[in-house]
């Protein structure tokens, strides 16, 4: 964690699927690059570079911390800060979701799974924080939240919390973005050509 993180929140999945995934991603790249007359194909190789960059975005680079003043959701191509004191509403049921005022931000990082969503959407009752990681993430984000409005003097919504709505950022991942174009702009070459 830096300096400024409050809290740093596990992902809920994917990890271990995506590492064995970027295993065999790069099993195909190595094999193709060192033997090129008897290894994969040039299409097969970039098209595995192109599902490496996906499966590296979509499964492990998305993440949820906390900051003092702001939550941060790190997703597949984009990072977005939203002000703790701006949000109205915080829910987990297969995705992170985030309410701030009209926007609704998500997070893939946090979640229940499949079943987990169908078995609680059957039951009234709301499994307890130590039962489930994804309800105790919930619940100490609502927890950071009421911290922050109560510093900033909120208590319900106002023009003040309005105004925090404006502070949310987004800032694109253009390492990812820019891999993922070149790859994308490989595969097709060794298509054509």
């Amino acid at each position: 964690m830096t300096q400024h993180e409050v809290e740093k929140f596990a992902a809920t999945s994917g990890r271990i699927l995506g590492v064995i995934a970027l295993v065999g991603v790069l099993t195909i790249v190595v094999i193709g690059i060192v033997d090129r007359d008897h290894g994969f194909p040039a299409a097969v190789v970039t098209g595995a570079l192109v599902f490496g960059v996906l499966v590296w975005a979509a499964m492990l680079r998305p993440r949820v911390w906390a900051t003092p003043e702001a939550l941060v959701l790190r997703n597949m191509l984009d990072t977005v800060s939203i002000p703790l004191a701006a949000i109205d509403t915080v829910v987990v049921r297969q995705v992170l979701a985030v309410g701030v005022g009209d926007s609704r931000y998500v997070s893939s990082a946090i979640g229940h799974s499949w079943r987990q969503t169908i078995k609680s959407n059957r039951s009234s009752e709301r499994p307890s924080a130590t039962e489930s990681y994804p309800v105790f993430v919930e619940d100490r984000i609502t927890r950071l939240v009421e911290d922050a409005r109560a510093r900033h003097g909120i208590q319900r919504f106002t023009p003040e919390q309005a105004a925090l709505a404006d502070d949310v950022h987004r800032t694109l991942a253009w390492p990812e973005i820019g891999v993922l174009v070149g790859s994308l702009v490989a595969f097709v070459a060794t298509l054509v050509a």
